[in-house]
């Protein structure tokens, strides 16, 4: 059984890691069980033309990688707090979390990026309005762009650093509706969204730098060595079964941080909240 303590960032990155490579085998079956479909339509669409031949199925596919990974994510959450909780993993234990958490989680990631972009959004009619009125001072208007532009990067990293954990309040906590989660993760965060930032950005650049290289690879082989492009092309649909349960290890490790330095959470409460104890 593991320890729930306060962890710094280095912690949070390295006990993930640990907690990926030790349930590698499950999480992997998880991911094949969740993303099937999805990657055998990306590898399908990439082989036979690309999205621009392909635009109607390439949205279905969108639609149904969104739902399995949030079906993913869940379980992955189940089975990083099992091990915590000193139980052995089972693959249809985070199954049926996963699918039993679905809609809430839906609705919660809906949600979220409707208040980023409405942050995007405000900070755009906010540059469209006062640049153009300060077109007669040249000066005066490119600093007022840069301002705006830095204030909406500000504002856009600090909303997604206080509702980082929403997922993880869905899927462990019980809650009267799904959207207080937002407020529950914005409770939780107060006072670590520098750590939850660099956290975050590190864990960021785990996830995207592999499927970049991919992705790059297949960009630049295709022409001249077509088996090569192809490869690169089906690695990168299969990323996302390996990849996407790290993220939700780091971030799960980083909700368990939250809640033990600003709340008495212990194994025991861990074990109520997911019905084993």
């Amino acid at each position: 059984m593991s320890e729930l303590r306060p962890m710094d960032v280095g912690e949070i990155l390295d006990g993930a890691f640990t907690m990926y490579q030790r349930h590698f085998g499950l999480l992997a079956q998880l991911g094949i069980a969740a993303l099937w479909l999805p990657v055998a339509l990306t590898t399908y669409i990439r082989l036979s033309g690309g999205e621009q031949s392909h635009l109607l199925l390439t949205l279905v596919t969108v639609v149904c990688q969104y739902f399995a990974g949030l079906v993913l994510t869940a379980g992955a959450i189940r089975v990083i707090s099992d091990s915590y909780l000193g139980r052995a993993p089972r693959l249809g234990d985070a199954l049926r979390l996963g699918t039993g958490k679905i809609w809430p989680l839906f609705l919660v990631g809906l949600g979220k990026g409707l208040v980023l972009g409405l942050c995007v959004a405000v900070v755009g009619v906010a540059t469209a309005i006062l640049v153009p009125a300060l077109a007669s001072a040249k000066v005066a208007a490119a600093l007022t762009a840069v301002g705006l532009v830095a204030f909406g990067i500000w504002l856009v990293v600090v909303v997604a650093c206080g509702y980082a954990v929403t997922t993880q309040v869905v899927v462990l906590e019980d809650l009267g509706s799904a959207f207080d989660a937002f407020t529950r993760s914005w409770e939780l965060t107060k006072g670590s969204r520098r750590k939850i930032f660099s956290t975050a950005l590190v864990a960021f650049f785990i996830f995207v730098l592999p499927t970049g290289v991919m992705s790059g690879v297949r960009d630049l082989v295709a022409a001249r060595y077509p088996v090569v492009g192809q490869i690169a092309a089906v690695l990168a649909a299969l990323l996302p079964i390996i990849m996407t349960p790290l993220l939700a290890c780091v971030f799960t490790l980083m909700y368990y941080d939250l809640r033990v330095r600003r709340e008495a959470f212990d194994l025991q409460v861990l074990g109520q909240q997911l019905g084993i104890v």
